[in-house]
């Protein structure tokens, strides 16, 4: 259980690089280090593992199992809301284990257990392309449930460790670098889905999976930095614990609070997204890749740029204004897809095609734009979770957050598949999401005040 006191201390205002080795430079520099690389790479492997696969059997679903609007949007609902019960049950374990053993072997075991999945997952791919939809599919959703255990064991330790390994002032840097590694993973992963065959996607995942293994091994150890825990294995009770001994600190909570109604209305656009490309774009599997590709660059863009931005100081000084710019970044978006030209009955956009009409380039200039405001938004809440507590509770604060996200997500579906069900098309979808950026800013600017 956390300890208050050590909760409640304020980031100083002092925390802040100066002179010419200003922050983003100094992460940089770590790069180089084994303190850090190994983890990058690590980090950088799993994560466009997991979008490669995921993205994939969300592509060949949609596009060539299911030819029913609503089905489809139905089963990437069902695989997110699947890929989330890990979080749910097991995170509060997960920040446990991570604050009572050394952080570095836990990667090893959860890295060794990805090659597993991966095995299974992909002959789910193999078996569904080849004629046995039922059994592949099932074993691919087996596989997403695997994955959501995966990371939710990962997930913490990934900003944990950092300030074990890194100085106080390499802190944040380390932060928007792992966070900008994970987007630019995702579009690795993304454009690899999109183009790559269901065979070849099947045996990268192994591979990679492998190869993460291996990186795995030249993390340096990092050891519990506080007394070892009588570790709780009931899920529900050391959720409640887990999410009780955080939630109760104010910046904590408002931290908190704003990253899941951040991914709230992240859960409602992943689930929005590809059923809204083939549908209302007309486009085809390439195309939705590389729109998801694109959006991960903004979001990897917008996550060095408030590092720069901020200096190295933790703040939540630009998070108000930056949601409410990608708020009505979502309405121009909404408006450029309405009346959207239609091809031939039967025939989808290729990205030739796509690229050629009047509108694409306004459309993703502005998808870009939300990518890069919801990357500033968000960095900077991460950084609180890691620098507020001490460093043998971070696990535990960030497996806290991890419960609280993946409840606010599962919410943002359920609301979502509500406004399908009485009739709300996706683009009024992403009008109930551009609303909902205010509550998100609000959220900030509560911390912005706290804190600052």
């Amino acid at each position: 259980m956390l300890a208050a006191p050590p909760l409640g201390y304020a980031v100083p205002r002092h925390f802040v690089a100066t002179g010419p080795n200003i922050i983003m430079h100094s992460a940089l520099g770590l790069m180089k280090e084994r303190r850090f690389l190994p983890l990058f790479v690590t980090q950088f492997l799993g994560a466009f593992n997991d979008n490669l696969f995921k993205q994939m059997m969300v592509y060949f679903v949609t596009y060539h199992v299911l030819h029913n609007p609503k089905a489809e949007f139905g089963f990437t609902a069902i695989a997110t809301a699947i890929s989330l019960v890990p979080f749910f049950l097991l995170s509060a374990l997960a920040g446990q284990l991570a604050d009572t053993h050394d952080k570095s072997r836990i990667i090893r075991i959860v890295k060794t257990a990805e090659i597993l999945i991966m095995i299974g997952g992909g002959a789910g791919l193999v078996l569904a392309r080849y004629g046995l939809t039922n059994v592949g599919i099932g074993l691919m959703l087996a596989a997403v449930l695997a994955l959501g255990a995966h990371s939710t064991f990962f997930g913490p330790i990934k900003y944990a460790i950092l300030p074990q390994h890194l100085d106080a002032d390499d802190v944040l840097g380390g932060t928007g670098l792992i966070e900008a590694s994970t987007y630019l993973a995702i579009l690795l992963g993304t454009i690899a889905a999109g183009w790559l065959s269901v065979d070849a996607a099947a045996l990268a995942a192994v591979v990679l999976a492998v190869v993460g293994r291996l990186a795995a091994t030249r993390v340096p150890p990092a050891p519990r930095a506080g007394a070892r825990l009588e570790i709780n294995f009931n899920p529900l009770s050391s959720s409640w614990r887990l999410v009780n001994a955080t939630m109760h600190i104010p910046r904590l909570f408002l931290a908190i609070c704003s990253i899941s109604f951040f991914w709230m209305i992240g859960a409602i656009v992943i689930a929005t997204f590809p059923p809204l490309v083939k549908n209302i774009l007309f486009a085809d599997q390439r195309v939705a890749s590389t729109l998801n590709a694109l959006f991960s660059i903004g979001i990897a863009i917008g996550s060095v740029a408030i590092n720069r931005m901020l200096r190295g100081r933790v703040s939540a000084k630009f998070a108000p204004a930056s949601v409410i710019v990608m708020g009505g970044l979502f309405v121009i978006f909404s408006t450029l897809m309405r009346a959207w030209p239609a091809p031939e009955t039967g025939h989808l956009y290729n990205w030739i095609e796509f690229a050629a009409l009047p509108r694409t380039l306004p459309l993703v200039a502005t998808l870009m734009a939300i990518a890069v405001t919801g990357g500033m938004f968000v960095v900077p809440l991460y950084a609180f979770l890691t620098t507020t507590v001490t460093r043998d509770q971070t696990a535990r604060t960030v497996a806290a957050n991890n419960v609280v996200n993946s409840g606010a997500m599962v919410i943002g579906l359920l609301a979502v598949i509500a406004l399908s069900a009485i009739g709300v098309s996706p683009l009024g979808t992403l009008l109930v999401v551009a609303a909902m950026c205010l509550g998100a800013a609000w959220l900030a600017q509560k911390l912005h005040e706290a804190c600052d």
